[in-house]
């Protein structure tokens, strides 16, 4: 490629990030207030489909292995949940009502849960075992993983890596900058660029889960409880806040009290709702 079109393919990429076209609002604010523009290249079908296809192997590969809801009572413990917390997403996006959910337990000592793009929900014994969750605590880790598919954090993140790395390319060839230059370039935009947005998704996600597990008549205040623990079990073992993908501990517990009580009386409605 000439540098004539290397230049103009760079300047091409640089105004549809700047100008805002690739931006866009995937979600509604609910209570919480959540409002950001999203930078969006990637299609959500094609993210949809990867995790579709992602999803089926993992439950595939848990079944070859004996791993998949292999613990009845807390298998039914994280559907229940999910059934209860899925009407609840409209509030955030009108089409996830029609989203294909599914909600399993994957036998892992790891301390991990997760939701794919579309509504593949992944919960792993170990945090529930380790941190002994109760049903609130576990509403409030699925409502935080839920949030990340209702923002499409995936998609934003592969839009954010695919700017990243063609801005990189590109530029490195139009400066001759070698492969070991670029290399570092991409280490000082994943900490610079990157980072900072990973715990704003990770921060949102918080919100909104929060929101979630509220009107679902689950005690908000349990995201509090759930990071107390995370805290004790690190043994104050985290990295520091600059450096970590996600808000301490102590910043986390901060701003779920918060929330929580913006959303008390959303659980308190719901409370009542329910004694009916």
């Amino acid at each position: 490629m000439c540098k004539f079109y290397k230049s103009v393919l760079f300047l091409t990429l640089v105004a549809i990030i700047f100008t805002g076209c690739a931006y866009s609002s995937s979600t509604q604010k609910g209570v919480v207030g959540v409002d950001r523009k999203q930078l969006m290249l990637v299609s959500s079908a094609n993210m949809d489909k990867g995790a579709k296809e992602a999803y089926s192997s993992i439950i595939q590969k848990a079944k070859q292995e004996g791993t998949l809801n292999q613990n009845k009572k807390n298998a039914l413990r994280i559907k229940e949940i999910a059934k209860n917390l899925i009407p609840q997403t409209p509030t955030f996006r009108q089409d996830a009502k029609s989203w294909d959910w599914e909600a399993n337990l994957i036998t892992s000592k790891q301390l991990n849960a997760w939701c794919m793009p579309g509504g593949k929900i992944a919960f792993y014994s170990g945090i529930i075992d380790q941190l002994q969750l109760s049903d609130d605590e576990i509403a409030a880790i699925m409502g935080h993983e839920m949030a990340h598919a209702l923002r499409e954090h995936s998609r934003e993140r592969s839009s954010q890596n695919m700017v990243a790395n063609g801005i990189l390319g590109i530029g490195a060839a139009l400066l001759g900058l070698d492969q070991g230059t670029t290399n570092l370039a991409a280490q000082v935009t994943n900490v610079t660029i990157l980072l900072p947005n990973s715990r704003e998704q990770e921060s949102e996600a918080d919100y909104m889960g929060v929101e979630l597990a509220a009107r679902a008549g689950y005690d908000p205040r349990a995201a509090i409880s759930v990071w107390e623990k995370m805290k004790k079990l690190s043994n104050g073992n985290n990295p520091p806040e600059f450096l970590s993908t996600h808000p301490s501990h102590d910043t986390r517990i901060e701003e779920l009290t918060a929330y929580a009580e913006v959303v008390r009386p959303l659980y308190e409605q719901s409370l009542k709702q329910k004694a009916k």
